[in-house]
């Protein structure tokens, strides 16, 4: 994972590339996501933001606003549930797929070489360079599947 004063750094240049003017605000929301251990939701953003920034004056607004940014400019990424919003994660970490309850919406993330050989290889056979991938899998996680 990205150090994450290196990680304010590059959104500190991408915002000064782009002629915008940098906010403490965009900073925040992304040091919640770099110091976070789960897929986040706007709202668990901003209840974290009330809890661990008390003083700053940050709306829920703000937040969807500072959100959209930083998947704009490729800092975070989110998984999308439909009507039932979306979830956050800082794309600084180490790269991962994802197991998706569609029960609970519990995500658990993996890593298996054999995939990657195996994307990598497809990827060869068909001539296509992969410039990144996201692989998310669908199901109902074991606490999900007891309630049954």
């Amino acid at each position: 994972m990205a150090d994450s004063n290196e990680v304010i750094d590059e959104l500190k240049k991408i915002v000064k590339q782009k002629g915008l003017k940098y906010t403490e605000q965009r900073e925040i929301v992304l040091n919640v996501l770099l110091h976070a251990d789960d897929h986040l939701t706007a709202e668990e953003i901003y209840n974290l933001i009330k809890t661990t920034n008390p003083d700053s004056n940050i709306g829920i607004a703000t937040v969807y606003r500072a959100l959209s940014f930083l998947e704009e400019v490729n800092l975070i990424a989110s998984i999308n549930f439909g009507v039932d919003g979306k979830k956050y994660e800082s794309n600084k970490k180490e790269h991962h797929d994802h197991l998706i309850c569609t029960s609970c919406g519990k995500i658990i993330e993996f890593l298996d070489d054999e995939i990657e050989k195996r994307q990598d290889r497809i990827a060869k056979k068909n001539k296509f360079k992969i410039t990144s991938h996201s692989m998310q899998l669908y199901g109902t996680c074991p606490e999900c599947q007891e309630e049954k």
